[in-house]
Parts: C-alpha cells; structure tokens; sequence
C-alpha cells in the first residue's frame, strides 16, 4: 500500500469539466475508512459523492465549499499518518524550479497560476482559508490590477484509456463505447505486446505508459482486470492508476437499471441486465456484473466482484475485496466478510468469515 494516495477530481459530465463543492464530509487530518464520502460535488446535470478508495487520514485538502473544480485536479490524499506532507503544487511551465510557496499557504493550483500570471505577492494572501481563484480575484481587484484569464489547460475531459487487455477489458470496451460519452485512446497492458490490438484498440504499453499519456491530458482510466484469479491483481491496478493521477469515472451499462435512491462510488462497473436496487451503497472500484441482482440495503465494499448471474437478496454485506461467484444465491442479512470468495452457484445461508472460502456448488454452512 502506498504512503499516500492522490484523489482527483473525478469527471462527472463529460461536457463539464469543473464542478462545484456542494458539501465537504471531512477535515484536514480526519480519519476515513474505504469508501467513505470526502466530498459531494455538484453540475449543472448530476451531483455525485467522492469517496476514499483506501483507509488512512485526510491531508492536503484543497477544497472548500462553494469553489469551484476541474477534473483530474488533486482534491487531497489519503495518507498512512495525518502529519504526512502532501506535494506542493506543480508551478507553470517556463517556471524555476526553486521557487517555493510562502510557509502555511494553502492555494489551488489554478489559483497559483492565476496569482503567478498576473504577478501578484502570494506573501499577502491569507493563510487561514484555502486559497481559491476567486480569493485571488479579490486580491487583485484590491490591488487595482486588471483581470486576468486562466492559463488554458491541456486535459482533454472524453479521452479514456482502459488499463487491461483480457476479457474483462473487452467487456469493458463494448460498454464505454455502448455509452457514447467518451474517446478511447487505447489499451494499457502489463502483458500484451506495444502495438498489439485489442477490439481494435492499440496497446499503448504497460504501466510504465501512465505518466505519458496523463502530459498528454488524459486523466480518465478504467480497470479492466477483474481479479478473478487474485483480486489483489484488481487492488493493485487501482493502486497504480490513482497514484499516476487518474480519476476512475463511474460505468453504467445502458441496460443496466440503477434504482435513484442507490448509490454508486467511484471506478463502480455496472453490467448489461445488472439490477442496483433501493438503498443500495456500492463503493469504490466494486464490479456489479452481467445479469446479477444486487436487492435492497445492500452493502458492497470496495474492489468486490459480484459476478454474473449472482443473487444477493436483501440487505446483504459484501465486504471488501470479496469474490461473489456466477449464480451465487445469498439469503436476506447476509454478510460476507472481507477478502472471501464464494464459489460459483453456491447458497449462502449464514454469515461467511473474511477471508473464508466456499466452494462452487456448496450450501454454506
């Protein structure tokens, strides 16, 4: 697990590349579990709540509510510790390396390129409250000086890459591009060969390729490693895209049905014919896939499978990183425990303990 880890902001609209902090659900230092909301973050389409894909604690917050976010900005990290420093700011292009922040200073970095290209003293602004563009506007009304425009930026809010070639990848073309909202730019594989082709898509190279294509203004990346295998494989792909500075953005299958009052977290997959139902909380990174049911209450933690054709009846526990095998019936009120894995077409009667496994066609206990 990394010492830290970078949350941007996600991508809710793809014809909105900024949305606005309706609510912030944490503080500087504040402990978080997986999956808990950060922040609530509103357009003029959608609103959607951020969640932390690990546990850890709440450092370098650069948001307040009411200001205003572009997408694939950091939004703060999750750390292992709440004294752990966050990374300042990238400084602009053209720019000293050597140049610091004032001490306590607290900005966004579109603020900090607006205040730099309007040469305003970042000594004077305040050190009580994050620093936001319209802070920096108000300075500079005071001060007498012209307004000035934000520095165009390069992120290009349709581009998607897809990081996995198998046949969780594929599935996963044919459902973003079943969408319509987004531009492929290609495959990102650990295994598979710079050139090769994948439902027409190229491999673009393996890991190593992340920190190019996001100079290139790519910010949105996909899972497509299903773990079935060693969901650790899955944990381990979130890992490294979210640390490159990606943002997962939400999957829904047009045929999928979503009941309103549901709801679904970051890098979430939902397959064709997969029914979310009432009340249902998914979270980060957690697959829902083809044909399964998910019934009312229901808790999905983070990285879990829920594979297809699987029945989970009411209010039933998935807990992190489990494995829900194709044609798995769970009974009402079930919990299973983190890290399990349920065999396909098994019946889950009782509570399975984390890390247990149950073979295919078993009645469990």
């Amino acid at each position: 697990m990394p010492e830290a880890l970078e949350v941007s902001v996600p991508l809710l609209n793809p014809n909105e590349p900024e949305a606005q902090v309706a609510a912030l659900h944490v503080r500087e230092g504040a402990p978080v579990e997986a999956g808990a909301p950060l922040c609530t973050l509103e357009t003029t389409k959608t609103t959607m709540d951020v969640t932390a894909a690990r546990a850890g604690y709440v450092v370098g917050l650069r948001a307040q509510v009411g200001e205003t976010l572009r997408a694939g900005e950091p939004l703060c990290w999750i750390a292992d510790a709440a004294d752990w420093e966050p990374p300042q700011a990238p400084t602009l292009e053209g720019e000293e390396a050597g140049e610091a922040l004032p001490a306590g200073l607290r900005i966004t970095q579109p603020a900090l390129a607006l205040a730099r290209q309007a040469g305003l003293d970042l000594a004077a602004l305040p050190r009580d409250e994050l620093v936001t563009e319209a802070t920096v506007r108000r300075a500079l009304e005071c001060a007498g000086a012209p307004s000035w425009e934000v520095p165009e930026r390069t992120f290009d809010p349709r581009s998607l890459l897809i990081y996995g070639g198998g046949g969780h990848g594929k599935s996963l073309v044919d459902l973003v591009r079943s969408l319509g909202m987004y531009d492929l730019v290609g495959i990102v594989d650990d295994g598979l060969d710079q050139g090769f082709e994948v439902m027409g898509l190229k491999v673009l190279g393996g890991g190593e390729a992340l920190a190019d294509l996001h100079a290139q203004g790519v910010r949105l990346a996909v899972n497509a490693v299903g773990g079935v295998g060693d969901i650790r494989a899955r944990v381990r792909v979130f890992e490294r895209i979210l640390a490159a500075g990606f943002v997962c953005p939400t999957l829904v299958h047009p045929t999928a049905f979503i009941e309103p009052s549901a709801r679904l977290a970051d890098g979430v997959q939902v397959f064709p014919h997969a029914y979310v139902g009432s009340a249902v909380d998914v979270r980060f990174g957690a697959i829902v896939n083809t044909g399964a049911v998910v019934s009312h209450d229901c808790r999905i933690g983070a990285y879990a499978n829920v594979a297809p054709g699987a029945l989970l009846a009411g209010a039933v526990t998935v807990g992190e990183a489990a494995l829900i095998g194709m044609g798995v019936t769970v009974n009402l009120g079930v919990t299973i425990g983190a890290g399990a894995r349920v065999g396909n077409s098994a019946v889950i009667k009782q509570d399975v303990p984390p890390g247990a496994v149950v073979r295919a066609g078993a009645v469990w206990p």
